[in-house]
């Protein structure tokens, strides 16, 4: 069982993350610019101070676990995830394009990944003032509260569906324009929120192509635990404990996840 099972621990911790996403992030929202990295994505002031700022809280409190940060180095974040202690798994601010451009829908993502499966996992909307968590075999929470995946929604076509079609290959880019199986779509710009927003029911089908371990880590742990389902695209476990990018299908129910499934085939 992971320390986290502790309450004591546990409020530590999610305190803290929200302590410091207030104080490293949300207190730089619209006050900052950002710059390219070597991939073409954006870099913040808020994103490189958070995760300094996130590893000594973390090394302070659990320094028994190695630390992997998006902004790290990729030889740091392979030494990390080998680690046979354990290793926390941080997106200092997922959604920074959002960020970086005023629009309010971003988060600190974290997860603790021990022998190969997430233990505990933990995302912060600070604009919401939202802390969804989830710790393994212990269930999801919404602020402290029960979070359960469930929907009024029975089939596709009621559905809302959470889909980001840049990342999609074209046929099937193509089939979900041509052949749109639910009511509306939504792409928001924040991987770790997306999978909250599904565990919460506020999308109830979602599809991405392409994902790294810091954006999907402590997300897909909350919707396991909240009771959804999910699958990469090839129908394997999503959760992948590499530095490879995985594509993600996932629902609220059972049933829907099925359907979903079923029309995604191309």
């Amino acid at each position: 069982m992971s320390i986290f099972a502790d309450s004591k621990h546990w409020q530590t911790l999610k305190q803290g993350i929200i302590q410091l996403a207030k104080q490293e992030v949300l207190s730089r929202f619209e006050k900052i610019s950002a710059e390219r990295k070597a991939d073409g994505s954006l870099l913040t002031e808020a994103d490189t101070e958070m995760q300094k700022a996130t590893q000594v809280f973390l090394q302070q409190h659990w320094p028994q676990f190695d630390f992997l940060g998006e902004e790290s180095s990729e030889q740091v974040q392979k030494d990390a995830l080998q680690s046979p202690k354990g290793c926390w798994i941080l997106d200092p601010v997922d959604g920074t394009s959002n960020f970086a451009s005023g629009i309010p829908f971003f988060s600190v993502s974290l997860a603790l990944v021990i022998q190969g499966k997430v233990a505990a996992g933990i995302i912060y909307d600070p604009v919401r003032e939202e802390l969804f968590a989830a710790r393994q075999e212990l269930g999801a929470e919404l602020n402290d509260q029960p979070l359960v995946a469930s929907c009024w929604q029975t089939s596709l076509k009621q559905c809302i569906g959470i889909v980001d079609f840049k990342r999609l290959e074209l046929p099937l880019a193509q089939k979900l324009i041509a052949q749109a199986p639910y009511a509306s779509q939504r792409s928001i710009g924040s991987v770790a929120l997306d999978w909250c927003w599904v565990a919460a029911g506020r999308g109830q089908v979602y599809c991405h192509g392409a994902q790294n371990i810091w954006d999907y880590a402590a997300g897909w742990l909350i919707l396991e635990e909240a009771g959804g389902q999910s699958a990469t695209l090839d129908g394997e476990a999503v959760f992948c404990s590499e530095i490879t990018k995985r594509s993600a299908v996932a629902a609220t129910t059972p049933s829907l996840f099925k359907a979903w499934q079923q029309h995604l085939k191309v």
